[in-house]
């Protein structure tokens, strides 16, 4: 009886025939331009969006300490999450909208290599949002994190386009400062341009 060779278990390309745990050989992937779009929402009070609005939180300017926490988080996936590969991003952008009761996340990273980013993306969306709860948990203790979810994933041999808290085009919702330009859907013509 022949031995068996090793593979990954149907549906999982991060398990061997046997269930254990490996990381995905990508080497023999060529290259390709990149993109993923994440998104994530904390929920606040509506008093807590009034503060940040009149920079009158304790620990200071919320929103761009979130946002270089967002893009140092995107950067440092392969150490936080044990099967991802380390990948050398080309951009990282941090937008977020600030709501009545709450504020959208919304990250944009690109490379170019032989995976996607959306792990990247979803890390950036995820230590963003931690870090505006340390920022605002002094005076609200009844803020949550949901929603954590890739909205558009190019490149490679797949392309994806999912559902966003933001409208694809204008905005009616009152309270809303401004909308992240990351959150607009790119278009696969435009992603192509990319590698010129």
């Amino acid at each position: 009886m022949s031995k068996k060779t090793a593979t990954s278990a149907p549906g999982f390309s991060h398990l061997d025939a046997k269930g254990r745990a490996k990381m995905v050989d990508v080497g023999a992937k060529p290259d390709s331009v990149r993109l993923a779009i994440a998104e994530g929402r904390l929920t606040c009070a509506k008093s807590t969006i009034r503060l940040l609005r009149a920079s009158a939180l304790p620990k200071g300017d919320v929103l761009t300490v979130a946002q270089v926490a967002g893009i140092s988080a995107a950067k440092a996936t392969s150490t936080l999450i044990p099967l991802c590969h380390p990948l050398a991003l080309t951009s990282v952008a941090i937008e977020f909208s600030v709501e009545q009761d709450g504020i959208v996340i919304c990250a944009t990273v690109r490379t170019t290599g032989k995976t996607g980013v959306e792990m990247e993306a979803l890390t950036a969306v995820s230590v963003a949002a931690l870090t505006i709860y340390d920022m605002c948990k002094a005076v609200d203790k009844g803020m949550s994190i949901g929603g954590l979810r890739v909205v558009q994933k190019l490149g490679g041999g797949s392309a994806y386009v999912g559902s966003s808290f933001l409208p694809s085009s204008g905005s009616s919702d009152v309270g809303r400062k401004t909308r992240p330009a990351a959150s607009a859907r790119v278009k696969l013509a435009d992603h192509q341009k990319l590698k010129s």
